[in-house]
């Protein structure tokens, strides 16, 4: 397992177009296990009901998780999507 913290940097948070984005590239990699947390609570990124519930608002910060299959590879792709969220 790999991990990583980064902080959600878009003005608007992630709302749903760009959490739709993120399932579609979670689900990219299959036989990984991609996790999003925050202080409260952590759940599993290629859920996008899951992924709004987190109320991911600018400056949000969040641990990325990846378990599986190309892990590092994953976890690369999914802090870089956030990162460049604006």
């Amino acid at each position: 397992m790999v991990s990583a913290k980064t902080v959600i940097n878009a003005p608007t948070g992630l709302h749903a177009r760009p959490a739709g984005e993120l399932v579609a590239l979670v689900k990219g990699f299959e036989g990984s296990v991609v996790k999003l947390a925050t202080a409260a609570r952590c759940v599993n990124a290629s859920s996008m009901l899951s992924l709004l519930s987190l109320g991911l608002k600018a400056g949000t910060e969040v641990e990325i998780s990846v378990e599986g299959g190309r892990e590092q590879e994953a976890l690369e792709a999914v802090k870089s999507f956030i990162e460049s969220l604006a």
